[in-house]
């Protein structure tokens, strides 16, 4: 579809939304800024536009009126795709693309995309370092932070663009066809937005549909539900597995990650040389080597790559150490199966932090991963009565409650001795207590150093 003098209406005020704003600029004069939230100021939002936008703001209703005049609507990742209005907008043939689908209409040279229900931001920083130690024009974008439409405009024939992708932002894909897609793993998470698992695997999916025989998908071979998907990809297909030897992709054995083209085996980096750890991070490293490996990346530039990486922010960060116990940050745990790896890479006793906005997740599988491992639990926002009640459930009843983050530290702090942790990984989103993860995780910081 052509944009050019197209009514385009933009849905969502944020981050996303202002980018598809400056990105449409150049391509329609008639842009409509939309959000239904009626609390908003059209003032404040014009505010962070750009300056010579001049479109109109809707706040609250959009009437029956404006639904016969739009062409378009971009759908900012944070929109549920089920809204009565954006299915108002499908009844009125108006073409729903998402901020991704939106980016790929300029974009140009190679992509890769990866998504999964953990281990995105990880693998997609790894692969952006790899990828700069041999192509020169890289762009890292997505949900990692740093709008895809902010960029697209700008890439070559040359470029490389890493893109993390969400399961928000893969619904509205059309057309997006990446060289190399990566599909880390899928565990439940968002299912107060996706409704059931099976619409979040589809979602996930999305990624590789329009991937053809010229492409390739990396999958978790350790993943049931991706092992199963991978025999009914268009896409050419390479697994990577922590767990087992493969004849032909990506696994451990030892120390030592290996590649395997089918014919000859390459030893690419020693585990004991990385700087990040656990199980779930050589499956992130694994997953960016493939991508690597399928971009033509030498073998030495991916070791030095590897071996220079260090954790991203918020990630199972080391913080400090006060009176002999060690502080680690994990806001970015927001389900409980990302909190599980962060549980499983901790060497000492530890107190866990958790608790937060509820997803709609179930506890009993993160609880049971304690394994004797958790002495104390202290519980904070929405979900600390529902976890409270799992935990029992299973017998675990050295719980504590705080009324917030700051107060839960300080109960941690109380609780530890010499040689063991303090943990937050929450398990849960951010959004009940703080405005992101980010924030959660910067105050954690914050307050552990001010003990």
């Amino acid at each position: 579809m052509r944009l050019d003098n197209k009514t385009v209406l933009v849905f969502g005020t944020g981050l996303s939304g202002i980018s598809a704003v400056r990105f449409l600029q150049d391509i329609t004069d008639s842009i409509i800024v939309y959000d239904t939230n009626e609390r908003l100021e059209a003032e404040t939002i014009r505010e962070k536009l750009p300056q010579n936008f001049s479109g109109e703001i809707i706040l609250g209703n959009l009437s029956e009126e404006y639904l016969t005049k739009i062409d378009m609507a971009v759908l900012s990742p944070g929109v549920p795709t089920d809204l009565p209005v954006v299915n108002k907008m499908r009844d009125n043939n108006i073409a729903i693309w998402g901020e991704i689908e939106l980016a790929y209409y300029k974009s140009q040279g190679q992509i890769a995309a990866i998504t999964g229900t953990n281990g995105k931001t990880t693998t997609t920083s790894l692969v952006g370092d790899i990828m700069k130690t041999f192509y020169h024009e890289v762009f890292v974008v997505g949900n990692i932070g740093i709008p895809y439409t902010d960029i697209s405009g700008k890439t070559t024939k040359d470029s490389v663009t890493v893109i993390e992708m969400s399961s928000f932002q893969l619904e509205t894909i059309v057309d997006f066809k990446p060289y190399v897609s990566a599909i880390l793993n899928i565990t439940p998470d968002h299912l107060n937005r996706h409704h059931t698992m099976e619409n979040y695997i589809a979602a996930k999916l999305n990624i590789t549909k329009n991937q053809d025989e010229e492409d390739i998908c990396i999958l978790n071979y350790e993943d049931e539900v991706l092992r199963e998907a991978g025999k009914k990809l268009k896409a050419n297909v390479l697994y990577f597995s922590s767990l087992r030897k493969l004849d032909k992709g990506i696994y451990l054995e030892g120390d030592n990650i290996l590649y395997s083209d089918g014919h000859t085996t390459q030893s690419i980096v020693n585990v004991t040389q990385m700087n990040i750890f656990g199980r779930h991070n050589y499956e992130n490293t694994m997953a960016a080597i493939g991508i690597a490996i399928c971009l033509h990346v030498p073998y030495e530039c991916i070791n030095k790559a590897v071996r220079d990486f260090v954790a991203v922010e918020h990630r199972i960060e080391f913080v400090t150490t006060k009176n002999g116990v060690k502080y680690y940050n994990d806001s970015k745990g927001t389900n409980p199966d990302a909190s599980i790896k962060a549980i499983d890479s901790m060497p000492f006793p530890t107190c866990l932090i958790a608790g937060g906005y509820d997803k709609g997740s179930e506890y009993d599988e993160w609880v049971e991963a304690f394994g004797g491992k958790i002495k104390a639990l202290v519980l904070i926002g929405q979900t600390k009565d529902k976890i409270e009640e799992t935990a029992k459930r299973h017998g675990f009843n050295e719980i504590y409650k705080a009324e917030t983050l700051k107060e839960a530290v300080e109960v941690c702090y109380k609780l530890s001795q010499e040689g063991e942790c303090v943990l937050l990984s929450p398990a849960c989103a951010s959004w009940d207590m703080f405005p992101n993860y980010e924030e959660r995780g910067r105050l954690f910081k914050e307050y552990v150093r001010n003990l």
